[in-house]
């Protein structure tokens, strides 16, 4: 089977409604058995399952999702929040500020987007109603932050590109560092480009006392402590990031039952809930995985790349081509189905013009980002709107619209300033 009919195959079954994780699974079995026969191709997706699933590089997923839950079951967000609202609180759009810097700060301690979001909706849209924030800034304030889950390290997205990739996963989580703390900023700026968009009016907190400021800290210190523990016990070469995972989980257990959190029946449900995150995420990646198979017998980024040359594209022209397409399948897909679709396809095109192959994981996650608040999937924004369905969706919508654009900024930033993602994996 030629690798355009196994594309569009591919592509039919997903906005069919097939899993992605089966459609990738299953147009590979097929493409690959019309490329090298049946038995063969059997014996091959049975070893890349098999291998897979015996992988010790592979346990730092669930491992840094256990990690991310039980901070999670902590309950450090609500003092995260706490201390960015004691130093930010006071301005003008403070909160949404606030919200930002602490989504940024769970994320180093959590991995996931859709728990940072979750977890900042409960804390902080109660506390942005109460001073008259609009549904529309508090919203999407919470829906951009949010996104810091699947850069700031420890994130799994840039562990799954690793696997694929086979890239060093430590050298990626530092990678993400940087970009992650622009992240931060670019999103504060958002927040004043909102006030001034859509003129909003609502009370403003008095000025904390600096000693009242400081005693908020307090809270974040073990969450802070944890993160530089997991990310600089990487960067000195103390432990790789796989067992930084296991020292990341076990550092979280640990806080958890300092704050007195680590019951019985919390635990259970947090144990529960990462098997069950962890085998919907090897689902996709062996599928993945098997699909990368077809792609490589089929000639597919072999062909691409000769239709490049015979174009007379340059690198730039090239990876400006695939921010649209990006741009594109975040209407469509979430994050972890458009890494897993994209990333065999555009790795080798991308690495053989000459990019850096961390590089191109931290543009990828940046890229992937946008997919969690553009419309019409949105998954962040859908997260909201199950914490507080009352929020039109619309106005959530209108609300990110500031938040795609210094997203957009940045990702560009990050093309012409490539030192953005490799400047501290450089300094190792």
């Amino acid at each position: 089977m030629d690798w355009p009919i196994g594309v569009a195959l591919l592509l039919g079954l997903i906005f069919c409604g097939i899993p992605i994780a089966f459609a990738m699974a299953g147009v590979g079995l097929i493409g690959v058995a019309s490329i090298i026969g049946w038995t063969p191709t059997l014996s091959l997706i049975g070893q890349t399952y098999f291998d897979g699933g015996r992988s010790y590089t592979l346990s730092v997923v669930p491992l840094f999702l256990l990690m991310g839950n039980l901070v999670v079951q902590s309950g450090v967000a609500a003092e995260l929040f706490k201390a960015a609202n004691a130093w930010l609180g006071h301005r003008k759009g403070g909160l949404a500020m606030a919200t930002i810097v602490a989504c940024g700060g769970f994320s180093s301690v959590c991995g996931s987007s859709l728990a940072t979001t979750a977890t900042m909706a409960r804390i902080a849209l109660p506390e942005m109603r109460r001073f008259g924030y609009s549904d529309r800034l508090a919203a999407s304030s919470i829906a951009s932050g949010g996104t810091l889950g699947i850069l700031i390290p420890p994130s799994v997205i840039l562990v799954i590109y690793g696997i694929l990739t086979q890239q060093n996963i430590g050298m990626l989580f530092l990678a993400g560092l940087l970009p992650g703390l622009v992240g931060i900023v670019f999103y504060i700026f958002a927040v004043r480009l909102s006030l001034v968009m859509y003129r909003e009016e609502f009370a403003v907190q008095p000025k904390l006392p600096l000693i009242e400021r400081f005693r908020a800290l307090k809270g974040v210190f073990w969450a802070l402590a944890l993160f530089v523990f997991v990310l600089g016990g990487i960067y000195v070469g103390a432990f790789t990031a796989t067992e930084a995972a296991g020292m990341g989980a076990g550092g979280a257990f640990l806080l958890t039952a300092a704050r007195g959190r680590l019951t019985l029946r919390n635990t259970l449900v947090t144990l529960f809930d990462t098997a069950k995150t962890t085998a919907v995420m090897f689902f996709i990646l062996f599928g993945a995985l098997f699909f990368l198979n077809y792609v490589n017998f089929s000639g597919l980024t072999t062909d691409l790349r000769e239709w490049i040359n015979l174009l007379g594209a340059g690198p730039y022209q090239v990876i400006f081509s695939i921010v649209i397409i990006y741009l594109i399948l975040g209407c469509l897909l979430e994050s972890l189905s458009m890494v897993t679709l994209t990333v065999p396809i555009f790795f080798p095109i991308v690495v053989g013009l000459g990019f850096d192959p961390i590089w191109f994981g931290i543009f990828v996650v940046i890229a992937t980002e946008l997919s969690y608040i553009t419309p019409p999937i949105g998954m962040n924004i859908f997260v909201i709107r199950s914490v507080a369905p009352e929020v039109p969706i619309e106005r959530i919508y209108a609300g990110v619209v500031p938040f795609v654009a210094v997203d957009i900024v940045r990702l560009v930033l990050l093309i012409f300033v490539p030192s953005l993602a490799l400047l501290i994996p450089q300094s190792m």
